[in-house]
């Protein structure tokens, strides 16, 4: 009986020396050994034999990246104004050896670091930089941090300002100060959309200004130019008629009556060439009038741009209307007999103009007063 129980203890106790002889390290861990008190080596991932009551192997070190906040830290700025900054840490154990021995406590030790860097980098920048400048206080936080852990066996991957907490009433002063700005903004938006909508409008109705000018200017060319085509055409057809004296003087007794008619004529001007207008009608007329009493003589002739008119055919003569011409001899006396009427009208009305009542010099040209 007692041997069982001294093969059992004697059992027990070679299961706890095999466990205390061989250690199994995780992956991503390391360990450090310490025999008779001093370092030894450095365990590595895997099965490990060390030798038990002489061997002591401290707690595992894990090799993995790791994460740290910090609390809210009171930093002053260099336009001492009071803000709390919280601040988010990665680094990583590159050597377990200092990591164990260079240092107590790691985490305590690069929190304390990372507040004096903090302060020491924010304290040379005003708010306004602090809020706009993380990236390059990252980067300044992350160089004096990874320099200073260095030789702890620990490396600073990132540092990151989680935020940034200024006074109630300076984010109070902010608010109102980018309100103002946007107002700011929005004025000269505005100011410049109506300058640029005055510009547009001006220029379009300049353009439009030039365009119904050079509307206007090649309207009034093509007017012209019609005009001058239409003068041309009527002038080249007159001199193709060939038309005689008589012709002419007829046409010209026509229009006399029209120049004489409307109650606001009071003074009538007879035209110089109205003698010579008159002699040759009266030479065609007399012409004519010979040649029918003489049965067999010669006929005067007739005016090369009157077309034969039908018993139907009017034409316009002098007074209110038209009237019926039977043939040129009766033409020619008619027009003959009111360009009569007309310059003794006219003669009587140069008289009562002219003082004293003298004789104007056409009724001497037509020697004497006519009468009616």
């Amino acid at each position: 009986m007692v041997g069982l129980i001294v093969a059992g203890v004697l059992l027990l106790f070679l299961l706890f020396v095999a466990a205390r002889t061989v250690r199994i390290i995780p992956q991503a861990r390391a360990g450090v050994v310490e025999r008779l008190g001093r370092y030894s080596r450095t365990l590595a991932p895997g099965l490990t034999i060390v030798i038990p009551f002489i061997d002591q192997v401290k707690p595992l070190i894990d090799l993995r990246e790791q994460v740290v906040a910090f609390p809210p830290q009171p930093v002053i700025t260099q336009d001492n104004v009071s803000i709390g900054v919280d601040t988010v840490l990665y680094f990583t154990y590159t050597d377990p050896k200092n990591a164990t021995y260079e240092i107590a406590k790691p985490l305590q030790a690069i929190e304390q670091l990372t507040v004096t860097t903090l302060r020491n980098v924010i304290g040379g920048l005003t708010l306004e930089e602090t809020l706009t400048s993380r990236d390059n206080i990252n980067t300044q936080l992350r160089v004096v941090l990874d320099e200073a852990t260095g030789k702890w066996g620990i490396r600073i991957n990132r540092v990151e300002i989680k935020s940034v907490d200024p006074p109630a009433s300076i984010q109070e002063a902010m608010e109102k100060q980018m309100r103002a700005e946007r107002d700011r903004r929005a004025s000269i938006l505005t100011a410049e959309g109506v300058k640029q909508s005055s510009i547009l409008t001006a220029e379009g109705e300049k353009q439009s200004a030039v365009l119904k000018a050079e509307g206007a200017k090649t309207s009034v060319i093509l007017r012209a130019q019609g005009e001058a085509e239409a003068i041309d055409t009527v002038f080249s057809a007159i001199h193709a008629g060939e038309p005689d004296e008589g012709l002419l003087a007829y046409q010209y007794l026509q229009m006399l009556p029209q120049l004489a008619k409307g109650e606001a004529n009071k003074i009538f001007i007879i035209p110089s060439e109205f003698s010579t207008a008159l002699g040759n009608l009266g030479g065609a007329l007399g012409g004519a009038l010979g040649g029918g009493g003489g049965g067999g003589g010669p006929r005067a002739p007739q005016p090369a741009s009157d077309p034969p008119q039908g018993p139907g055919e009017r034409e316009p003569g002098a007074g209110a209307g038209r009237r019926e011409l039977a043939a040129p001899s009766a033409a020619a006396a008619e027009a003959v007999a009111e360009a009569e009427s007309a310059s003794a009208a006219a003669a009587a009305a140069a008289r009562e103009a002219a003082p004293g009542g003298m004789p104007s010099e056409r009724d001497a040209e037509l020697g004497g007063p006519a009468s009616g």
